[in-house]
């Protein structure tokens, strides 16, 4: 069972027992200290909290008190026994006087036990906007006078002179006192009754009625007392900035800080004061349903925090107690007690910081370098081994140690590199020159060298070196030389140097190369044999990479040749279009290493790593790898007729078989005696006729200019001309055409053919040869769109004739087009590795074009790539100055260039990289490798560059 591993430093160990001791003691020290803070902050919250209540007690008597004091005058005032408005009216200067001098009170009035109603208001400074009084109205009097069964009511108005400035008869005004609360309230007790608090209707003012009845008459005197004021106490007693108070009287909230949250508006009903659910603050509504201790704060816990909460209650506010309720936020109340403790947990990280640092520099001085090599090693272990390892101790074992692990260290990191070199650098003398240098690290020497076998010329060359002026550039490999290797190379070197020679051989022994590192004298005995074992070890794996990369390369060099070869072939296949498969990749490199060249512009950010641009030289040579399934007579048709051989010669026979059947029937004219001049003059005339007919026919055959419909129409004239075929068409026949004659049932003998005709035969179907174009088509894995000719070829006389422009019949310029299906087909199937897997689409594209009209699979411009452009321009270009094609003299420079621009501007070809291959001066350095002279005419640049940019389509 292996032991546990030790997980703390030294230097740890003492700067943490440090740490722990000290915050141990803070941690105590600040528990003890904010207990003792908390218990002293709640009793003073809890005093403070009581003064608030008694000072509310004493506020709410003063608001009281003079409204009781009044009323109890007012009972024995001559209003009691008033019984008109006027005499009611007469007391308005004692009424006004109680006005004036109670701000508590704003209105006193007398209901009477017949429902009259008399009541004074002292009018706001603000007015009552509610009511339309006139200007200067400082007292209403709304009064209600009973007339038989009607009640009258009347408003009356003084000035602040207690003069009156108007009335006005207010009939729906019907106040009736004997139904409110007050009055019922006063006739049931003597003295003074308080009803409970609401929202004074008129004024929106929160207070209470204070009513008396006069046991003389049994009319009720009553006062509105506001206790809004207690609102503002409240607002202003709060003992920290979030807590929370109320006055609550019954359900009934009667003073809050926020009076918008205090009062209640419920559609058309008259405001009302709100409950305490109804205010919306959950703490106070919580302590309003708590029992509570009224002398103790107590604490209740809630999601948004702790509170500390208290009720107490109030002198009377109506016939209820009234409470304080007060809730205090207990991050707000200990939030002095948090200061303190957060400046003390400053000064105790202060110095714990410095009591850190103080062990860690004692731990340092102990245990930093232990500590450095094991985070040394440790890298070693986590396979990183480009570190350099040592440490300086006093310790003279620590020092040892650390000499021991930096050889070890770096004996394993030159190994790692080497091991990386061999498996991953693909060029052999990138990798000799890596394997070599580490070596030479590892010995301590100044230089080195690598000689391979070259079987050619039966010498050892140099193939790597390091200081190689003191190695020869090649060895001839005598039999010496073969023999024993390691010791002749070694006394054949400079003789100042001491050597260690190895011999590499491959997996046959047979001798590939040797290999010579120089070993510095520094280096003792025991560590050169330790050396030379690694060497030898290593010598197998360094012969088999070398083996490799060699065979590599000539498997590369394989591919190229076979591709070369199959261009070839493909050029060689047909004497018009030799040389198109070599021509295209040069320029088409030309034209890509320019773009990779530019700096500014659309192309600036093109770029292309070297298996990138290998690709693209790969698909260049294989663009047209197709063609080898075209046949030769379509790609070189140079007239209408031609096939395997131009069957114009056939026509030409018919021709002469009807200058003959005119000859004969010349002679058996004369025969039987018929005027021998009107025989000649006929004959004559069929002659001549026949003559400029079949030369109408040879031209048309060429194919040279556009057949206007009036030609084809004349075509078809010289068609209907007829032969007599004595000889059964159908001797000597292949298979093949004898398949085509099945399904045409064969004629007696001698038949009448046409001069030219389109026979059933000669329409060959495709049979199960179609290939896979149709975009619906299930084969069709490859994404082509094209739409196939009905037939694979129609060989008809007047068919081919009557083609308007050039040679090609639609069945034989799809057959031409195939090819480069053919060639994304082919090439499809084929394992490329990796760095090659776009060969076949790049190759497959140079018919694309930008607008999406190409061919085979209608690309757009979205899914053109660069490569696909430039493949695209190289083969256009060709094509154009090409001066082996039987069917179109060759363009000049300026000609071709100039079709070239109505493509760019039609969107057929990339316009940007037109204009690079004109400005970069491409064109011309083709013409110099590939055209003729007289080809070779001067190109206004600057003017096709202005032409694209007025086509808007280069910047």
């Amino acid at each position: 069972m292996s032991k546990a591993r030790p997980w703390i430093t030294l230097q740890g160990l003492i700067a943490v027992s440090i740490v722990i001791c000290l915050l141990t003691m803070l941690a105590v020290t600040a528990l003890q200290g904010y207990r003792g803070a908390r218990a002293v902050l709640v009793a003073a919250a809890s005093d403070s909290a009581k003064q608030i209540g008694a000072l509310l007690n004493e506020r709410a008597e003063r608001l009281l008190s003079p409204g009781e004091n009044a009323l109890s005058i007012l009972v024995h005032d001559p209003l009691v026994t008033a019984d008109s408005l006027r005499e009611r009216a007469s007391r308005m200067p004692a009424l006004a006087q109680l006005l004036g001098d109670g701000k508590t009170v704003s209105a006193v009035y007398a209901g009477y036990p017949d429902g009259e109603f008399f009541l004074v208001r002292r009018v706001p400074d603000g007015g009552l906007d509610r009511y339309q009084l006139p200007e200067g109205t400082h007292f209403l009097v709304q009064s209600v006078e009973r007339d038989g069964e009607r009640m009258l009511g009347r408003w009356l108005f003084f000035n602040a002179d207690l003069q009156q400035t108007g009335s006005r008869p207010v009939p729906e005004y019907r106040y009736d006192p004997r139904e409110r609360p007050w009055y019922q309230l006063a006739q049931t007790r003597d003295g003074v009754v308080l009803t409970e608090p609401y929202l004074f209707f008129t004024t929106h003012q929160v207070g209470l009625t204070m009513a008396r009845r006069s046991k003389l008459t049994g009319v009720v005197m009553g006062l509105d007392a506001a206790v809004d004021d207690l609102a503002v106490e409240v607002k202003d007693m709060h003992l920290t900035p979030g807590t929370e108070m109320a006055i609550v009287s019954g359900e009934r909230v009667v003073a809050y800080p926020d009076m918008d949250r205090l009062i209640v508006l419920e559609g058309a009903q008259e405001p009302r004061l709100a409950t305490i659910e109804e205010l919306g603050v959950p703490v106070l509504s919580e302590l309003a349903a708590m029992d509570v201790d009224p002398a103790e704060v107590a604490l209740l816990s809630r999601d948004d925090g702790d509170w500390y909460v208290i009720s107490l209650p109030l002198t009377r506010i109506g016939d209820e107690l009234g409470r304080v309720l007060i809730a205090m936020p207990g991050k707000e109340m200990l939030a002095g007690v948090v200061g303190i403790l957060r400046q003390q947990a400053t000064w105790a990280l202060v110095l714990l910081l410095l009591l850190v640092l103080v062990g860690w520099a004692l731990g340092q001085r102990l245990g930093g370098p232990l500590k450095a090599l094991a985070d040394q090693v440790g890298g070693l272990a986590n396979m990183d081994f480009s570190q350099k390892i040592g440490v300086r101790s006093r310790i003279r074992e620590v020092n040892e140690l650390g000499g021991v692990l930096s050889r070890m260290a770096g004996a394993i990191n030159h190994f790692q590199q080497i091991s990386l070199a061999l498996s991953r650098e693909t060029r052999l003398e990138r990798m000799l020159d890596v394997v070599l240098g580490h070596l030479i690290a590892m010995a301590k020497g100044r230089g080195g060298a690598v000689f391979l076998y070259e079987e050619q010329s039966g010498e050892l060359r140099l193939a790597s070196g390091i200081n190689d002026e003191h190695y020869p550039q090649s060895l001839t490999l005598d039999e010496e030389l073969r023999s024993k290797p390691e010791q002749v190379l070694a006394a054949r070197l400079d003789r100042d140097h001491r050597y260690m020679t190895l011999a590499l051989r491959d997996r046959q022994e047979n001798l590939i190369g040797v290999l010579a590192v120089e070993v510095s004298p520094l280096l003792t005995s025991n560590m050169v044999k330790s050396l030379r074992q690694f060497l030898e070890s290593l010598s197998g794996t360094l012969a088999v990479a070398i083996e490799t990369r060699q065979l590599f390369d000539d498997q590369q060099v394989l591919m190229e040749s076979i591709i070369r070869l199959l261009a070839t072939a493909i050029d060689a296949k047909s004497p018009y279009t030799g040389g198109h498969c070599d021509r295209v990749p040069q320029l088409a490199e030309m034209l890509l290493h320019r773009a990779l060249a530019s700096e500014s512009g659309a192309l600036a950010e093109f770029s292309m790593d070297e298996e990138q641009r290998y690709a693209f030289r790969i698909a260049a040579w294989m663009h047209d790898c197709g063609k080898i399934t075209s046949p030769e007579y379509v790609v070189d048709k140079a007239t209408k007729l031609e096939t395997i051989y131009n069957r114009i010669h056939e026509v030409r026979t018919r021709f002469e078989v009807l200058w003959r059947d005119a000859e004969i029937r010349y002679w058996q004219g004369v025969a039987e005696g018929r005027d021998e001049a009107e025989l000649a003059a006929e004959l004559a005339q069929t002659r001549q006729r026949l003559q400029a007919e079949f030369d109408e026919v040879a031209k048309a055959n060429v194919g040279g200019e556009f057949m206007r419909e009036q030609d084809v129409e004349r075509l078809r004239q010289i068609a209907e001309q007829t032969w007599v075929r004595h000889f059964d068409d159908r001797l000597g026949l292949s298979q093949e055409e004898m398949q085509q004659l099945q399904a045409v049932p064969a004629p007696a003998l001698p038949v009448v053919e046409r001069l030219l005709s389109d026979k059933p035969e000669h329409k060959v179907p495709w049979g199960d040869r179609k290939p896979p174009v149709a975009k619906d088509d299930p084969r069709n894995i490859w994404g082509f769109d094209m739409d196939a000719p009905q037939y694979s070829f129609d060989r008809g006389e007047l068919h081919n004739l009557s083609i308007q422009r050039g040679t090609l019949t639609a069945e034989e310029r799809f057959k031409i087009n195939d090819h480069i299906v053919q060639t994304l087909i082919m090439l499809s199937t084929l394992p490329f590795p990796r760095a090659l897997r776009d060969v076949p689409q790049l190759a497959a594209t140079h018919h694309e074009k930008l607008d999406g009209t190409g061919y085979p699979r209608r690309l757009g411009e979205d899914q053109l790539s660069v490569p696909d452009r430039v493949l695209a321009i190289a083969d256009i270009f060709e094509a154009l100055t090409a001066a082996d094609r039987p069917y179109k003299p060759a363009k000049t420079l300026s000609e071709a260039i100039r079709i070239m621009l109505f493509m760019a501007k039609d969107r057929h070809i990339d316009g940007e990289l037109l204009a690079l291959f004109l400005r970069t001066g491409v064109h011309e350095q083709y013409g110099q490798l590939f055209l003729q002279p007289e080809q070779c005419d001067q190109v206004d640049v600057e003017a096709c560059l202005a032409q694209l940019r007025e086509w808007q389509v280069i910047a």
